[in-house]
């Protein structure tokens, strides 16, 4: 029995260690770049044994890519789902939510960015619960949106303006923090992990000021 569990573990650290390594390079060298000769490289194993856990690139792909867009969208699916609450209180845990995953996990915004300019984002599918979950809290979240527009003075700005100044506000400094703290800057790791927990605070109020909530 022991021996098993063993077995089990090391295979599931083997399979991480794989899915970690396309992640980053997917990531920093996209889609068409990346061979699996590299990731297996850069996981420390032989290529063998790569393909031995995922048949093709494509597969490996597939499968990080949707583990990655339910790590960005999972908890704000499940957390509107169960917490129905005004825009407000939505908005205070929506940034603190993604300010927060994003400083775990620093990358994740551009593997997002860089598949969607890939065209390889999974497309809409009414079989697929995830992405059925995302579409319907786009839906929900808009709407909620145009709910505070109309309460609030700014009655003729669209939604879309809300929402990309929201996600850029939230998701820029994180594309930018390797210019932000290269040498010739005056950031530190620290520094800016401080100043994006200070955002946690200030990017509400900045939306909020947006839309003219009183």
């Amino acid at each position: 029995m022991n021996k098993t569990k063993k077995i089990e573990d090391k295979d599931l650290s083997t399979e991480e260690k794989i899915k970690g390594a396309a992640k980053k390079l997917f990531t920093h060298n996209g889609y068409s770049a990346t061979r699996t000769r590299d990731i297996a490289k850069e996981a420390g194993i032989n290529l063998a044994l790569l393909n031995y856990y995922f048949r093709s690139k494509k597969k490996l792909f597939e499968i990080v890519m949707k583990e990655n867009v339910y790590l960005f969208f999972g908890a704000l699916i499940e957390n509107m789902n169960n917490n129905p609450r005004p825009f407000e209180k939505q908005l205070d845990f929506l940034v603190g939510r993604y300010i927060d995953l994003l400083l775990e996990n620093p990358d994740l915004p551009l593997f997002i960015l860089n598949i969607l300019q890939s065209g390889k984002f999974p497309q809409e599918d009414k079989d697929d619960p995830l992405l059925r979950n995302i579409q319907h809290m786009r839906g929900y979240f808009l709407k909620n949106i145009q709910d505070a527009l109309e309460k609030g003075k700014a009655k003729n700005l669209h939604p879309f303006h809300v929402v990309t100044n929201l996600m850029g506000l939230i998701i820029f400094p994180f594309i930018a923090s390797p210019m932000m703290m290269a040498r010739s800057g005056n950031i530190s790791r620290k520094e800016f992990e401080r100043l994006m927990i200070e955002r946690k605070e200030l990017i509400p109020e900045w939306i909020k000021a947006v839309i003219k909530l009183k």
